[in-house]
């Protein structure tokens, strides 16, 4: 486990609130599995009934689509646990102890305030389009805009989880997760 925090990782986190968060991730990572998963058997079906059977499924494009633009809002938080976006850590890593740490704070809670902001704009723009319907699904339009408050929830719950790994510099591997549900959840 040493080597592990010596190589920039999170410590290992054990109990009941490590399981709690296991189980999130695992939920969150389950939810974009299948959509992922939805997206690319739609995706396929309508090529091959377009090709051999000169038949297309006209919903499948609006689908996909609105698929899509889930799957992106609800794994930004995964990705960020993983030090995944793009980041420019080259200047950070090369200024004093103290300096970083500020940053990182500034940056944490500017983050932080941007993710409330994003939900809270969100929601009155998915309930804004609460009475408009999508051209093919036929489906209130805040079903697809509902994506982006959702999404922001849980970049923020993701954020507030890994907080003081953020603030410490160290990104999640997804062995130190399986590790916490190996255990015993």
């Amino acid at each position: 486990m040493k080597a592990a925090e010596d190589a920039g990782a999170p410590p290992v986190r054990r109990g009941p609130a490590a399981r709690a968060e296991a189980w999130f991730v695992g939920l969150n990572k389950g939810v974009i599995v299948l959509m992922m998963a939805s997206m690319i058997g739609l995706v396929f079906t309508n090529v091959v009934t377009r090709y051999l059977f000169k038949y297309s499924i006209v919903w499948a494009e609006e689908l996909s689509q609105f698929l899509m633009v889930w799957i992106v809002f609800l794994g930004a938080g995964l990705a960020f646990r993983e030090g995944r976006h793009v980041a420019v850590e080259f200047f950070l890593d090369r200024m004093p102890v103290r300096l970083r740490s500020l940053v990182r704070h500034g940056i944490f809670w500017g983050l932080a305030a941007f993710l409330v902001m994003l939900a809270v704009l969100g929601a009155r723009y998915a309930q804004f389009a609460i009475e408009q319907e999508t051209p093919v699904l036929n489906i209130s339009y805040a079903i697809p805009y509902a994506c982006i408050p959702v999404g922001a929830c849980l970049f923020l719950a993701h954020l507030l989880l890994v907080r003081a790994d953020f603030l410490a510099g160290r990104y999640e591997t997804p062995e130190s997760l399986e590790s916490v549900i190996d255990e015993g959840v």
